[in-house]
């Protein structure tokens, strides 16, 4: 699963610390890593009560196969210990 996130200011740190309970942050608002569908659900249910739906954005990108998946970081690699898809 790869998420990425836009949220206002006011909630960025709310929406920081419930993904890093799930996911290996790799890039300011891009978090990536490997979640059961439980953990999918509570992640998803944790940020819904989170954000405001009518101004910020949470979009996930999910796989059934981390196998097909190529990554490439052009300048500074930010984030965890490295690639976890």
């Amino acid at each position: 699963m790869i998420l990425v996130y836009d949220t206002a200011v006011e909630r960025n740190p709310k929406v920081l610390k419930t993904c890093r309970k799930y996911l290996h942050w790799t890039q300011r608002s891009v978090f990536q890593g490997e979640l059961t569908t439980a953990q999918y659900r509570a992640l998803m249910a944790a940020l819904n009560t989170t954000i405001d739906p009518e101004y910020d954005s949470i979009v996930a990108y999910t796989t059934r196969s981390p196998d097909m998946i190529e990554s490439t970081t052009l300048g500074v690699d930010l984030g965890g210990p490295g690639d976890i898809l």
